[in-house]
């Protein structure tokens, strides 16, 4: 078994598979690095590693959990299973989603920072919102080498424009002349000692856990948040381990806000529904109160149909429509 001496980590969402096709291509045959890839699939059933296999010099796998990392390989996150490299082995989990995904690019560029310091390359591809952005400035910070697509070519340009707003890039092409280029880089990137993680660094960045919490509450689990920053970029973790950056969270919270609402404009119907049906069988004294409680709650649907039908401000770029 060759083990590597280089990590090649690449993170993609929307359009992702169309990306890649054209990189996997270029890869040499032979190379003393791994290859990792996310991409946003979820839990949804992912044919990745065989449609990249056909494309590749490089088998594409979807990897076990536990199993040494191999020179000369591609390494697809399974679906619903984040992946990280610990210790020279694949580690899969499915901890807290990140930035409401699982397989979560963070994670993986995490560890792979931490792992291989200036031998990790990393690279975000098109995508909608910003996962990838706070794991390409770890990778930046640890002195490894920053790669991302050019957004005039991506089919959503958030993650790569938002790598472009937060992370010293050292790279930027179209996913046509991106094969090329990292396999140049495969070839001189420069190999140094692992850096030795810090007490803090060891913890299992996407397992369940506890932290201090904030004010603000998770969208996905209702627990709070601490703040934590990126360079420029904030991040927010609940105290069991979900991670959003602002601009996620901020989707994350419409979705919430909206489910309440139709929660309450199902209510409202329902009551409506029962005080007609109790006017009908009431009395004339009766009739009344019921049929003025239900023109009550029917005119008050109307404001909370304008809440759901109205535009909302988007303070961040506009995002690509959410990966099924």
């Amino acid at each position: 078994m060759d083990v590597p001496d280089k990590a090649l980590v690449i993170g993609a969402s929307t359009g992702g598979l169309e990306a890649l096709r054209p990189i996997v291509r270029e890869l040499p045959a032979r190379t003393s690095a791994a290859i990792f890839i996310v991409l946003h699939v979820g839990s949804h059933k992912s044919d990745l590693p065989r449609l990249l296999s056909h494309r590749s010099q490089l088998p594409a796998v979807h990897p076990r959990s536990g199993e040494p990392v191999e020179a000369g390989r591609i390494y697809v996150a399974p679906p619903d299973h984040h992946m990280i490299v610990d210790s020279g082995r694949i580690v899969l989990t499915r901890g807290p989603r990140e930035n409401r995904a699982r397989p979560a690019i963070d994670p993986l560029f995490r560890s792979a920072a931490r792992a291989y310091g200036e031998s990790a390359i990393g690279v975000i591809l098109t995508g909608a919102l910003n996962d990838g952005t706070a794991g390409l400035f770890e990778i930046k910070a640890r002195g490894g080498t920053t790669v991302v697509q050019d957004p005039r070519d991506a089919l959503c340009a958030d993650m790569p424009q938002s790598a472009l707003t937060h992370v010293e890039i050292d790279h930027i092409a179209p996913a046509s002349s991106l094969g090329a280029l990292l396999a140049d880089l495969l070839t001189r990137q420069p190999v140094t000692s692992r850096p030795i993680p810090s007490p803090e660094e060891q913890e299992m960045t996407t397992e369940f856990k506890l932290a201090r919490p904030r004010a603000m509450t998770c969208p996905d689990c209702g627990g709070a948040l601490s703040q934590s920053q990126a360079g420029q970029l904030t991040r927010f973790t609940c105290h069991i381990g979900h991670a959003y950056t602002a601009e996620v969270m901020l989707a994350a919270q419409f979705v919430v806000m909206e489910q309440f609402i139709e929660t309450a404009l199902r209510a409202l119907n329902e009551r409506a529904a029962l005080c007609h049906f109790m006017g009908q069988k009431a009395d004339d004294k009766q009739q009344c109160r019921w049929l003025a409680a239900h023109d009550e709650a029917l005119s008050r649907t109307a404001v909370l149909k304008q809440l759901l039908e109205s535009e909302w401000l988007q303070p961040s770029a506009q995002a690509c429509e959410a990966d099924s």
